[in-house]
């Protein structure tokens, strides 16, 4: 049992909150819960203040794992959905936060909150009919253009042999160059409706080569692994997946403007919704960043096509990454906030 004696009063300021909270002392034990905890894990506070926190939640490896980061590294580490199972009481789904206290010294604590399956689904498929209608304009969209974009080059190059000084010509070079630039736009826009090519893809290789290219290009960055080695291989689109995970930590390293730190975690993901259907194990990437996080005006439209928080970017990475995870029959999530933004990447395991 804890040296340290329970001491509920100390942190009855707890008490108010909506949201779990739980303190562990310098052993690992439980000194605190409130009410919020109880209800939330339905069990009593008397049989959790004084245990082994390990213990209690040995049936909980991801908040054990948790836990363990936040106080070796002194930093809040953040889960936002995770399977929790006290002792003999049956798992559910939370989102977690794990942060070192200053005072008393060595203590964390645990916020925890419920995660509501049925609005997660909700918002998963409002982004993929989203998605859809978004890859409809788009290819239709792409289509329109191009054929009027060579045209324009085209008289442009022609316009250039008849023009009688060199100098004029530095006038159709532009035209040239911004119809090449278009066309180059046009290209990002459709290459994700390419059929996928399935095979066996292991989702570390996949990591490790996006790694590898993240840091040629930004060597000043901070690339860390925290993998889940007994993943599977899956049936995938490798080159597919590369782009889509590239995408996405190269915006996170635009934001930070080439320094701070990319985590790339894989995790197994239970009861996950994929396509709208309910899958009992799955897998989830996690790119995680400490950046600025998400402008809170475009949280919700980061998806869209030609939406970018960042000064001079086209808003394409996003919402191609969403497509090509969708042709491999997965999903996309985000959660972020200043200091920490997660996008999430949940693909089926084989069964």
């Amino acid at each position: 049992m804890s040296t340290m004696p329970p001491s509920p009063r100390e942190f009855s300021g707890l008490d108010c909150l909506s949201t779990g909270a739980m303190v562990l002392d310098a052993t690992d034990h439980i000194r605190y819960v409130n009410p919020a905890t109880e209800t939330l894990l339905g069990i009593s506070g008397v049989l959790l203040i004084g245990s082994a926190f390990r213990q209690m939640f040995e049936l909980s490896p991801e908040l054990l794992a948790a836990t363990q980061t936040a106080r070796t590294q002194q930093e809040t580490v953040i889960e936002y959905e995770i399977d929790v199972a006290v002792s003999g009481h049956p798992p559910i789904r939370l989102g977690c936060s794990i942060s070192p206290l200053e005072q008393p010294v060595d203590t964390l604590l645990i916020e925890m909150r419920a995660v509501d399956p049925h609005l997660r689904i909700t918002r998963l498929e409002q982004a993929r009919m989203q998605q859809e209608a978004n890859r409809e304009l788009l290819r239709n969209l792409a289509h329109e253009i191009k054929n009027p974009l060579g045209g324009i080059r085209g008289a442009a190059q022609l316009l250039e042999h008849e023009l009688p000084r060199e100098s004029l010509r530095e006038y159709t070079q532009v035209i040239i160059k911004e119809s090449d630039r278009l066309q180059s736009l046009l290209e990002r826009l459709l290459t994700p409706h390419r059929t996928p090519h399935f095979g066996a893809v292991n989702i570390h290789e996949v990591l490790e080569r996006v790694r590898s290219l993240v840091l040629a290009e930004t060597p000043t960055m901070t690339v860390r692994r925290d993998y889940d080695i007994s993943l599977p291989e899956i049936r995938a689109d490798v080159e597919q997946l590369i782009q889509a995970t590239l995408n996405i930590a190269r915006n996170a390293i635009q934001a930070m403007h080439g320094q701070g730190t990319v985590i790339f975690k894989t995790r197994v993901a239970r009861q996950s919704t994929l396509e709208s259907r309910r899958n009992q194990l799955g897998m989830r990437i996690d790119i995680i960043d400490d950046g600025p996080g998400i402008p809170e005006d475009i949280r919700g439209q980061i998806f869209y096509p030609l939406v970018s928080g960042r000064e001079g970017g086209s808003g394409l990475g996003l919402a191609v990454s969403q497509t090509l995870v969708a042709q491999n029959h997965g999903t996309i999530d985000c959660e972020s906030r200043p200091g920490c933004t997660v996008f999430s990447i949940f693909l089926p395991l084989p069964t």
